[in-house]
């Protein structure tokens, strides 16, 4: 091949094809010598074919399992497709294809973009979610919960997206929206699928200590926020006339005595019984309908009022015997707590506002300490902070956080009233959807024996294909199959209805990296084969998954451990997020007309560009606006690159040149450093002074031939995790005949690493004041010697007394003056 020119679309072919005939990237299960790394890409939806984003993900993880491989371990890097669901359904049905269709199809493309890519995969593991022999063991998994009663059905107030006509889990809905097309989320009353999630509330919450340092702290807040733990007491208020107990929890049981009225949300079953053949039964209908055509982020915006109405009922206070009117009102939702609450307008500025638009009374019984006694009647704002229980009976003069709440909690669990209890802000996981594509739930519905599990000899069960028409009705599709739905009774073998909802699709990712592991015919996963490789060393993938797929995920794990199938408790030992690529700093799409595809610039300037572009756009955490992008600097480099090795290569003797090898040297350390701390962008950068080095060296002769080499054989190593097919061909270059994917990652000389100067920066009281050169193992004293040297310093000095010197070798010197 020409020295001169580097022809991607030539060489790039050639390796891929070579790689997938010599199963290069396949893990070897019977190497028991080398450690195992487990390198897992969060699977994609095959919606389209690849996109920028995955084009920075899947580079990003691609680099790691090289990096790991190169390093001596056995790699496991699998690749699958998480093929059920909306995004692949909703495409199918605006082209008017079966969805089946349509996911293959995009699979074969993607699995496609893929190969030219050159992603080290283990390609005998795929696998996709839609086909029958993974969602077999998804079906056997969902009746191993159901057993276990994690897995229920109930009416319940649910989240309606009336774009896709399906239900949605809570976690879904984003600031009121569908996380998948954006509309506008409704609340319906519906019999739904549940996974109890809630019973691993505090494990999820536990665990999360071991992923401290290893997980991003933004992901884990935002699932500890979402989890939304929270301590306090429940306590019992009885309806006046019936005695009928209505429990609240509350985390201030402090402010009992605050009480002046009850609230329940609209969705409240106690509400429709209370203005039953009422005066107010009309008025609060039509309240309840018009509540119920809102969001959940409307309900509880602070920017508007609140609304409520009468019950025509009291409640009675247990601590003190006050009649307390009862009222339904829009910010209480049935989804927290237990929907309903104890309103205390002095101390809750959501019950203040409801107060004092409806006239209801205002008392203190939390006085602020050292202040003027506040009057419940002129309030503008509810005191939250700490002070004195006033108003309160025998609790007056007590501090109302430290002892106030303990020992009103203790009397009333002493009474039988209440206690202590704990509330998570977390509901049920709700799994049901009202959609073709998705996995079916294999319950029957028997009139004889009710809800009556599908023996696992006849999984899986099928998705019918006698369907034609896709469309969301707010009914699942496959309640029009009569050959689906008509079935016989497994337990009686009566009559019965086949349950038609299918499952969410995030059901079918939270268990697809234990199938990894080894496809097993017989059962979902081998607990040998998990045991040996499991947990996932390094996960890539979104942020955007933090409260769905990793909690789900995670989730799974702990019911699966409980089970005895797994030894762990966490999936992911280390987690690591990429930003979104964007356009003008909007997302792409074809609506925009802003869609950039990776197949775009492969064709233009081949894979290895196009994942450089994007490893070389900034750090990996952050977003990513490609009209700032351009991937013809990154082609440019790379045919220097190509021509400085062949330069390399050849050549005659010069002069040995000890800064050619401090730098091949130095370049090795820093380039390690920064793809193991995942730094893409400094790393390339690094190497471009490498390489710009070494194209210098050889055009002034500098350095003996095999030092040259030697820089160039580190170059196209250090370089080929990230650019895979040139470093490849230069790798042949260079003479070997192996794969270098299959070299070992190259050492480096501590003593050729050690730089012999260091820049001193002088402070005086923390300002910096000079800088000066100082030798890279100068001794503390010598430091010293350096900074009272210092023109500058001493300058800034101004005659103050120097009271003592902050030293932190070889690099800071901090003068601190007397005041």
């Amino acid at each position: 091949m020409d020295a001169d020119r580097y022809d991607p679309q030539q060489v790039e072919p050639k390796w891929a094809a070579a790689w997938e005939e010599q199963v290069l990237y396949r893990a070897d299960e019977s190497d028991q010598d080398r450690p195992r790394f487990y390198a897992l890409d969060m699977f994609p939806y095959p919606s389209g074919d690849l996109h920028m984003g995955h084009l920075e993900a899947f580079s990003g993880g691609d680099v790691i399992a090289r990096l790991k491989r190169m390093q001596g371990h056995n790699v496991l890097h699998p690749i699958g497709w998480d093929a059920f669901g909306l995004p692949a359904e909703n495409a199918a049905i605006r082209r008017g294809v079966h969805p089946k269709t349509w996911t293959y199809r995009n699979i074969e493309t993607q699995r496609a973009t893929f190969r030219r890519l050159g992603t080290s995969f283990d390609w005998s593991r795929a696998f996709n979610t839609c086909d029958p022999d993974y969602y077999r063991w998804t079906q056997w998994l969902f009746l191993r919960f159901y057993e276990r009663g994690l897995a229920y059905r109930k009416a319940s107030p649910v989240n309606w997206c009336p774009n896709d006509q399906t239900v949605l889990a809570n976690e879904q809905v984003i600031n009121g929206r569908c996380e998948r097309c954006d509309a506008l989320v409704e609340k319906r009353e519906l019999t739904q699928w549940f996974f109890r999630i809630t019973a691993y509330a505090q494990a999820l919450l536990d665990d999360m200590e071991d992923l401290a340092d290893r997980w991003s702290d933004k992901v884990l807040t935002m699932q500890r926020n979402w989890i939304g733990r929270s301590t306090g007491a429940h306590v019992d208020f009885t309806v006046d006339g019936s005695g009928e107990a209505v429990r609240v929890f509350t985390t201030r049981p402090d402010t009992l005595y605050g009480a002046t009225f009850f609230v329940l949300a609209p969705e409240h079953p106690l509400a429709e019984r209370l203005v039953a053949g009422g005066e107010q039964e009309a008025a609060f209908r039509a309240f309840r309908e018009r509540v119920g055509r809102e969001t959940e982020v409307e309900r509880l915006s602070t920017e508007r009022d609140k609304e409520g109405v009468f019950l025509g009922a009291h409640v009675v206070n247990p601590v003190n015997g006050e009649r307390l009117p009862v009222w339904a009102a829009d910010y209480v939702l049935m989804e927290y707590g237990t929907g309903a609450i104890m309103a205390v307008p002095a101390h809750d500025q959501r019950d203040l506002d409801f107060a004092r638009k409806y006239g209801l009374p205002v008392r203190v019984v939390v006085q602020p300490e050292g202040s003027p006694p506040l009057d419940g009647a002129t309030l503008t704002e509810a005191m939250h902070h700490e002070g004195v229980l006033v108003n309160s009976g025998p609790y007056d003069g007590l501090p109302a956080t430290d002892e106030g709440i303990p020992r009103i909690t203790a009397d009333l669990e002493a009474r039988g009233l209440g206690g202590f209890a704990v509330n998570y802000r977390l509901r049920d996981w709700l799994l049901s959807r009202q959609r073709y594509w998705g996995c079916p739930i294999p319950i029957v519905h028997c009139p004889a024996c009710g809800e009556v599990p599908v023996p696992d000899d006849q999984l899986p069960v099928l998705l019918p294909e006698d369907i034609s028409d896709f469309k969301p009705k707010g009914r699942s599709p496959l309640a029009t199959s009569e050959a689906f739905v008509n079935v016989d009774c497994p337990r009686c073998g009566g009559p019965a209805r086949r349950e038609t909802d299918t499952m969410d699709t995030f059901v079918d990712s939270s268990w697809y990296f234990l199938r990894y592991t080894g496809l097993d015919p017989e059962r979902p996963f081998d607990p040998d084969r998990v045991a040996r490789w499991m947990p996932v060393d390094q996960y890539t993938g979104g942020i955007e998954h933090a409260i769905l797929h990793l909690l789900y995920a995670r989730f799974f794990v702990k019911v699966l451990h409980d089970m005895g199938l797994v030894g762990f408790v966490e999936p992911f030992t280390a987690m690591l997020n990429q930003g979104m690529v964007v356009m003008h700093g909007a997302a792409m799409s074809k609506s925009r007309g802003n869609l950039v595809e990776p197949t775009a610039i492969i064709d233009q300037h081949g894979a290895d560009v196009a994942r450089l572009t994007m490893l070389f756009a900034g750090p990996f955490e952050d977003d990513v606006d490609w009209a700032d992008v351009s991937p013809e600097g990154m082609a440019r480099w790379l045919q220097r690159v190509w021509r400085t090795v062949h330069a390399a290569a050849g050549g005659q003797d010069g002069d040995s040149d000890l800064e050619l090898r401090r730098l091949a040297h130095r370049t090795t350390a820093a380039v390690t450093d920064d793809l193991e701390r995942f730094r893409f962008n400094t790393a390339i950068s690094k190497l471009m002074v490498l390489s710009n080095g070494l194209a210098e060296a050889a055009r002034a002769g500098r350095g003996t031939a095999a030092e040259r080499r030697d820089a160039a054989t580190r170059l196209v190593l250090l370089l080929a995790p990230l650019a895979p097919f040139v470093t490849e061909e230069l790798w042949r270059v260079l003479g070997h005949g192996d794969s270098v994917h299959a070299s070992a990652w190259p050492g480096h000389d501590p003593e050729l690493v050690r730089a012999e100067r260091v820049t001193l920066v002088l402070q005086v009281d923390g300002k910096v004041r000079d800088r000066v050169e100082v030798a890279a193992d100068a001794t503390e004293e010598q430091l010293r010697e350096a900074a009272m040297a210092s023109d500058k310093a001493r300058t800034a000095l101004a005659g103050r007394e120097v009271a003592r010197m902050v030293v932190v070798p070889p690099k800071l010197v901090n003068l601190v003056t007397r005041r």
